[in-house]
């Protein structure tokens, strides 16, 4: 039977893992490290009754997903008959280029293979590869079982019919994909944060604001918007006659600030110490795994309150 084979049982693989068995995909995984595949498989039978209480399972029981997720004792066995291979293993151009030759000389001419990379191009690590026009990257917010948004990154080589197939698939799984045109460094979503974070890096060390009144800009302000519209859509309903009117209006606020967001503070310099002091007098070290778990049930009820909202208001 057809099915997904997650190459890298990790943090990012075994979510993606869960994202595709409880699309109604048979998932196999397979880690080369000794016990992955086994804490993967204990981190689904943790989340999944929490999904279901959250509605998020579509009317699946938890042993539903749970037998669509098997474990593969070798990589072969995890390829064959696989249409798509998610890889998720370490963030390493070496190590990619070794996966992806591996995976290109194993699997099936016709199966996708992906990587999950938030920092390599595709171009860096397939170039070489006989079948280098089946392969991509598939970057996901993470955990991408709970945050849709994907980004599929083709290589320069890489076939348009394998990025459409990639496209359907990843909709048919219930992911939000954005199709970049060409590759680019940092993608879509990293350039994005990445914006977001050396603006609040700078007004931190510069002494305009505590690390929670940003904190507070974000999740108290900005991101009630952004939760359910993007920064155009955003920008195309706060002026009475749409986009353009915003421009007219708003454009100079931003052209002023411009000059004085182009400077770097360096994250790793004396700021971090006041950030980290900050954080951890919020949160104590001891805290972080709880609070990534409280994390993660504060998502699965905000995706059920949009599915509601959406049902009753319009998406």
């Amino acid at each position: 039977m057809p099915h997904i084979a997650i190459v890298g049982a990790g943090l990012i693989g075994r979510a993606w893992a869960l994202s595709f068995a409880k699309a109604g995909h048979e998932v196999r995984l397979f880690d080369g490290q000794d016990g992955a595949v086994g804490k993967a498989m204990q981190f689904a039978a943790e989340a999944l009754p929490a999904l279901a209480e959250e509605g998020l399972l579509d009317g699946q029981s938890v042993a539903d997903v749970m037998t669509r997720l098997r474990p593969a004792a070798t990589l072969p066995v995890a390829l064959d008959g696989a249409v798509h291979v998610q890889e998720s293993t370490p963030e390493d151009l070496a190590t990619k280029r070794q996966v992806f030759a591996e995976l290109d000389r194993v699997a099936a001419p016709g199966t996708v293979l992906a990587s999950s990379t938030s920092a390599l191009l595709p171009s860096s690590f397939t170039a070489d590869l006989p079948g280098r026009a089946r392969c991509l990257v598939v970057h996901p917010i993470n955990p991408p079982y709970l945050i849709p948004a994907a980004e599929i990154v083709p290589a320069p080589w890489t076939d348009p019919a394998v990025v459409e197939r990639t496209r359907s698939l990843m909709t048919e799984t219930g992911q939000a994909p954005i199709v970049m045109k060409r590759e680019l460094d940092g993608f879509v979503m990293n350039r994005m944060q990445g914006a977001l974070l050396e603006e609040a890096f700078r007004l931190v060390a510069d002494g305009y604001a505590t690390v929670e009144d940003i904190d507070v800009g974000i999740r108290d302000g900005l991101a009630l918007r952004w939760s359910f519209m993007g920064p155009f859509e955003t920008i195309d309903l706060n002026a009475p006659a749409g986009v353009r009117d915003y421009v007219t209006r708003y454009q100079r606020i931003y052209e002023r600030l411009f000059p004085s967001m182009r400077r770097r503070v360096d994250w790793a310099g004396p700021v971090i110490g006041q950030i980290e002091q900050e954080r951890r007098a919020k949160l104590p070290a001891d805290q972080l795994a709880s609070r990534q778990v409280w994390r993660d049930r504060r998502l699965m009820a905000l995706i059920a309150h949009k599915r509601n909202a959406a049902r009753k208001i319009g998406s």
